[in-house]
């Protein structure tokens, strides 16, 4: 068993941490120390209100998945999609509490991988393996978001361009407004992006309803499916992979914890992150289920991923998809942040050069930045369909980050009082339940996702680096 890096910082201090490790410091002791050791820095990371981490989760979670949400409920129907999506949003916060919870536990968690290195007991391997996780998920994920920017460049343009050099537009613009080290910065751009995408689900929602039909559908067009119609369950001919990928797009939506170590190590007081949390899971219920909702009511079994598909009219769909580019780019910035301090950090270790203005530290910084987003530019051009590596994303990684890892958490913290009274007692059946759901995401939908991906690739598939229109 490894000693963490940052518990060999601590143990320098014998007035904090004795030679056991941080088990015989308090909690409250070992933040005061590593909020002390911050302020000494050049580059402070521990700046954060809790408004900010409120504004930066909001920036985080307001994103084009909500426009899938509508396809969703077309797959599931009314009854099993509004089930879903009300179950994700308890689970969410259920799970986020249990994760704030364990990180005031042991402060030293700075990001996901250190709470995979402490739940599995200070595991190195789980650190390293929560690791290649962490940069795999959020690689893809910017990679999802430079292939969506050059589907917004596509669609303005009316495919002016190479879809090639829209990709490098946006890898671009990701590049610059990465630069930026501490998230406080980003959450400033956090509000311009969530107030952005409000706009778009908001135009969206006024032209579906003020079009007589929509025009686009994966079936067929209007009115080739018969009229516009919502039903209680799946119709008839739906297979159980098609239902479980959208679960699975739901579930990606309502799980972004595997930053939220990252939010909670820049706050100032990280006590208060259940404020933030608070107020995002506000947002995120109105919207993650009100917007899908009325636009699976006008679009029926004609909903398309993302909605602004099924609109008929161009100028419609031009008017509210254009808002879309920046939480786009502003999205894939925050996980880009992320990622390069887990990469910057274990290039840097304790140096000098890590927390201050020197030509090494931004050097580097820099670089690594530029590295992750070719990285993603590279995986969002040759993979043909990003909505089923999401699914597989879904399955893979977010089982992990947004429900194993936090039953392993509640395990921890309330080991030989799981059932001392009814709250508790409810609580920990509910961690055993969300336990089950992550291995099973973990199964049944990995299958599921993997099915989809070979079905993909049998048919036709988009050629690598193509200049092919990806208009919506």
């Amino acid at each position: 068993m490894s000693t963490h890096p940052q518990e060999k910082e601590l143990e320098k201090q014998p007035s904090i941490v004795a030679d056991d490790g941080l088990e015989s410091a308090s909690e409250g002791e070992v933040l005061h120390a590593l909020i002390a050791e911050d302020r000494a820095h050049d580059i402070q990371l521990r700046t954060m209100s809790w408004q900010k981490a409120a504004w930066l989760l909001a920036g985080d979670q307001v994103c084009l998945a909500i426009m899938a949400q509508s396809w969703s409920l077309s797959v599931l129907g009314w009854v099993p999609g509004l089930i879903t999506m009300i179950l994700a949003g308890v689970l969410f916060w259920i799970t986020s509490i249990t994760m704030h919870k364990y990180i005031m536990k042991n402060p030293m968690i700075m990001d996901i991988c250190d709470f995979g290195y402490y739940i599995f007991g200070k595991s190195r391997i789980a650190y390293e393996f929560s690791g290649f996780m962490l940069l795999a998920n959020n690689i893809l994920i910017i990679g999802f978001h430079v292939l969506t920017g050059a589907k917004v460049i596509n669609t303005l343009s009316d495919h002016s361009q190479c879809t090639v050099i829209f990709s490098v537009i946006t890898t671009l613009m990701g590049i610059v407004m990465s630069i930026p080290r501490t998230l406080k910065h980003i959450s400033f751009m956090s509000i311009f992006s969530a107030a952005c995408m409000g706009i778009a689900i908001l135009l969206f929602l006024v032209f579906a309803g003020i079009e007589p039909a929509p025009l686009f559908g994966y079936g067929g067009n209007y009115p080739e499916l018969g009229p516009v119609k919502t039903y209680a369950f799946p119709l008839p001919g739906t297979t159980w992979v098609d239902c479980m990928n959208a679960v699975l797009n739901i579930s990606f939506l309502w799980v972004p914890q595997i930053l939220f170590p990252s939010f909670i190590a820049e706050m100032e007081r990280p006590q208060d992150f259940p404020k933030s949390l608070a107020v995002l899971t506000g947002i995120s219920v109105f919207l993650f289920i009100v917007p899908p909702a009325i636009g699976f009511r006008y679009l029926g079994q004609y909903a398309t991923a993302p909605a602004f598909g099924s609109l008929g009219v161009l100028g419609y769909k031009k008017a509210s998809f254009a808002f879309v580019i920046v939480p786009t780019v502003v999205i894939g910035v925050i996980y880009a942040n992320v990622t390069a301090k887990f990469v910057y950090f274990r290039i840097m270790g304790k140096s000098r050069h890590a927390h201050s203005n020197t030509v090494v530290g931004w050097g580097v910084w820099i670089v690594v930045i530029v590295v992750l987003w070719f990285i993603a530019f590279i995986f969002g051009s040759v993979i043909p369909s990003m909505g089923d590596f999401l699914s597989l994303l879904g399955a893979a990684f977010d089982s992990f980050f947004g429900f194993i890892y936090f039953a392993l958490a509640y395990w921890h913290l309330y080991r030989g009082d799981f059932f001392k009274g009814p709250f508790r007692s409810v609580m920990t059946v509910l961690h055993i339940f969300i336990m089950i759901v992550g291995l099973f995401l973990l199964g049944p939908g990995l299958y599921a996702a993997c099915k989809a991906i070979i079905a993909d690739y049998a048919g036709s598939t988009r050629p690598a680096f193509s200049c092919a229109d990806l208009s919506i």
